[in-house]
């Protein structure tokens, strides 16, 4: 039986239930932990009010959006993070810094016993346990809303009973919503019927509707080891580089993605994102990598950025095999450091001026005009050499075939 318990707490209806929940089940005192890695909206103290108001013995409140920009979200750009090709891992890099700091409360106020508000359908349990194992094997996790099979409907009924002050948003929000600096996630609702176009006065803040009227807007990111430190000449914090990246690209209605991607506990969901700041960031970051990686290192991180996502997406931000990617992707950046500039326009974010001092592209080797360095003729052998294993395969399949 738990004695006491740190609870990852975010305001919202799953974890408002919990603490009332625990604390019946177990007999033990609940501490909440509220991590804020830029969800906007409330208040830190509003959310540590209702934590409180909910039963919380104390909660534990940290800004942590510098933080979260800095040593995730930068770690996600340098990694040009996108699982499946497509989603900037928007939740699945907050998830370890929260049980990071889930872990750190639960030591400062002596709990043997650490829980979240995740359902059995989602990915954020694998998250939030793996990294839990990873960080605090010898406490142990509690799981209401999950163990419960507790409903929307049923969680709500249980407040009521308890008189636990949810809201009227709560109640009557058609989606399920997870946002924080880097992004929004939405799903549920009617975006569950995968015919339905995501078309809802609710779905969007981050972005407005892409508009081929408006006219094209360009913004030069500069980069520094692969860490984007300017926007326009402003040197910006971490969290404020972020957040300018999302209002500029937004209001171009950049960073919207509707797709059915495949969760790890084996389900297909239809998930609606809407990350303006970090689908620009990424093509920005792309694009510098075109011009100073070489050839083979590029195309071998391109292997290791999907292999890094996937990691990331299925809770293995701790693991060995993260860890080593990090330090070979670290690496390949040593180098990526100049500006690009993005045209933003109708939806899409596309590089149009690139600007390094040390890149491996050569202007007077590129060039087709007078000043050309590059020495045509030395291509004649090195194409004989370059062709020599498909020079031989033809002659061996005339002589033994007849033919090609």
């Amino acid at each position: 039986m738990a004695k006491a318990v740190a609870l990852a707490y975010s305001g919202g209806l799953d974890t408002s239930v919990a603490i009332e929940w625990i604390k019946e089940a177990t007999g033990a005192e609940v501490f909440a932990v509220a991590v804020d890695v830029g969800q906007q909206g409330e208040s830190l103290e509003d959310v540590r009010q209702r934590a409180l108001a909910c039963g919380a013995k104390d909660a534990y409140i940290i800004d942590a959006r510098d933080e979260f920009a800095k040593d995730y979200c930068f770690k996600g750009i340098k990694a040009n993070g996108m699982y499946e090709g497509v989603y900037p891992l928007v939740s699945a890099l907050s998830r370890p810094l929260i049980v990071k700091h889930l872990v750190k409360a639960a030591k400062q106020f002596g709990c043997d016993t650490l829980a979240h508000g995740c359902t059995g359908k989602g990915n954020d349990q694998v998250r939030f346990e793996v990294s839990i194992q990873s960080l605090a094997p010898e406490l142990e996790c509690l799981s209401p809303i999950r163990d419960l099979s507790m409903t929307r409907d049923k969680e709500i009924a249980f407040a009521r009973k308890k008189n636990l002050p949810i809201t009227i948003k709560e109640e009557k929000n058609p989606f399920s919503i997870d946002q924080n600096l880097f992004g929004r996630a939405i799903e549920a609702g009617f975006l569950e019927d995968i015919w339905n176009s995501p078309d809802h006065p609710d779905i969007y803040t981050y972005s407005a509707d892409p508009d081929p009227s408006k006219p094209a807007e360009e913004v030069v990111v500069k980069f520094e080891k692969g860490v984007p430190v300017a926007v326009n000449g402003e040197e910006l914090s971490p969290a404020d580089l972020i957040a300018k990246m999302n209002a500029l690209a937004g209001a171009h209605g950049i960073g919207r993605i509707d797709i059915v991607e495949s969760r790890l506990v084996g389900l297909k969901t239809r998930e609606v994102y809407e990350a303006p700041g970090a689908v620009a960031l990424i093509a920005a970051h792309k694009e510098l990598e075109r011009v100073v990686l070489e050839r083979e290192q590029m195309r071998f991180k391109v292997q290791v950025e999907a292999r890094w996502a996937d990691l990331v997406y299925d809770g293995r931000w701790y693991s060995p095999l993260k860890k080593s990617l990090d330090a070979f992707i670290d690496d390949t950046q040593k180098y990526v450091t100049g500006e690009i500039r993005l045209r933003l326009f109708a939806g899409t974010a596309v590089p149009v001026g690139r600007r390094t001092d040390s890149g491996l592209y050569d202007f007077n080797l590129a060039t087709y005009e007078e000043g050309d360095q590059f020495d045509q003729l030395s291509s004649r052998g090195f194409i004989q050499i370059y062709g020599l294993q498909d020079k031989m395969a033809a002659a061996r399949d005339i002589r033994l075939n007849g033919e090609l």
